[in-house]
């Protein structure tokens, strides 16, 4: 054997497979597995994702945290107002509905009569009769003052207390009933002061209207304009009578107008056995005219100026006033007015007659 055959056969054997080395292929691996720089970047962008999300995570459920103690807060601060407020009411609001003020003194009875004259009104007859009845009733009162801020209304209303008063008085003879205007009392307002012993008001109180009317709109010409038929379909000869689309019959207005002058005689009748011979014999006393306070003095409508504590101090002689005014509570205020308004509401809308409204005749 040769040399050179010695020096190749030393050689170790070429291996067909490829070189088993620490090297990876970067084309098909990416960068080298036993890369220090390349791993140390991919580590420290692991704990930055990592990091930043645990950051978001904690600043979410701290707002959501913070929300809810916001809304925990606000919610107790309106419960707490309600409350208060509840608290307020049932303080204020008297225990003793339409009974009047509890008083162990000698007193004098004060029944308020605001507005309005009706059956679904605060000065209905229903409300002043028990307010009067227990102010009768009541063993302490001296006297009565019915104090009375009203421009009328219904006829029959006022006809229920004015006979209530002087049956209450036939009743309590020894307790009277004085009639003290604040602003106005004028048409069903004075039939019921007529009924009272005494009848005091301000100088620049309006007194009187003595008188009753009806009052309407008609639409005949504008129908015929617009170019609307009316179709009326009555059962009676005279069931459509003072239909606003339908012209005046003079048979019709004759008979309204009868029924108007009975009800003003039966008003002037009132007037004349409640203040007697006090009245004047002024011919414009019962023409539905009104006079301010000192000329109602002249006229015999009022015996004299005063307040109702003046009355109560210099007339009774009993300082002291009991209010016997029934009164809702707010809830029933709130009720009715709730009530009142989604009536108005409805009958507007579907063109019904608005029944909430006062009688036409006043």
């Amino acid at each position: 054997m040769s040399d050179h055959d010695k020096m190749d056969a030393q050689k170790p054997p070429v291996s067909s497979e490829p070189h088993a080395t620490n090297d990876v292929d970067v084309w098909t691996h990416g960068e080298a597995v036993g890369d220090p720089v390349g791993a140390t970047d991919k580590k420290d962008q692991k704990t930055t994702t990592v990091e930043w999300e645990k950051e978001t995570l904690n600043r979410l459920a701290f707002a959501a945290i913070n929300e809810q103690r916001r809304a925990r807060r606000w919610s107790i601060f309106f419960k707490s107002l309600f409350f208060v407020y509840l608290f307020a009411i049932i303080l204020y609001i008297p225990t003793d509905w339409g009974e009047g003020s509890i008083s162990h003194d000698e007193h004098t009875a004060l029944i308020d009569l605001e507005g309005v004259i009706a059956s679904n009104a605060q000065a209905s007859a229903d409300n002043l009769v028990g307010g009067l009845r227990a102010a009768f009733k009541d063993k302490k009162t001296a006297a009565v003052i019915m104090r009375i801020n009203s421009p009328g209304g219904s006829p029959v209303q006022a006809g229920y207390v004015y006979d209530e008063i002087k049956r209450l008085r036939e009743k309590y003879p020894e307790i009277k009933l004085y009639a003290v205007i604040a602003d106005i009392c004028a048409s069903g307002g004075y039939y019921i002061a007529a009924a009272a012993d005494e009848i005091y008001a301000n100088k620049a109180s309006i007194v009187g209207s003595i008188g009753v009317l009806m009052d309407g709109f008609g639409f005949v010409d504008t129908l015929e304009k617009v170019g609307v038929e009316r179709r009326l379909m009555t059962a009676g000869k005279h069931k459509g009578v003072l239909d606003p689309f339908s012209p005046l019959k003079k048979p019709e207005v004759q008979h309204v107008q009868n029924l108007l002058d009975a009800v003003h005689r039966q008003f002037i009748d009132q007037v004349k056995a409640g203040r007697g011979d006090r009245l004047s014999d002024n011919p414009d006393l019962f023409t539905g005219l009104f006079w301010n306070g000192e000329e109602s003095v002249k006229l015999g409508l009022v015996d004299g100026l005063g307040s109702a504590s003046y009355v109560a101090r210099e007339i009774i002689g009993v300082e002291n006033i009991v209010d016997f005014t029934p009164r809702p509570n707010y809830l029933d205020r709130f009720a009715d007015s709730i009530g009142v308004t989604l009536a108005n509401v409805i009958t507007n809308s579907v063109g019904l007659p608005n029944t909430t409204q006062q009688t036409p005749m006043r």
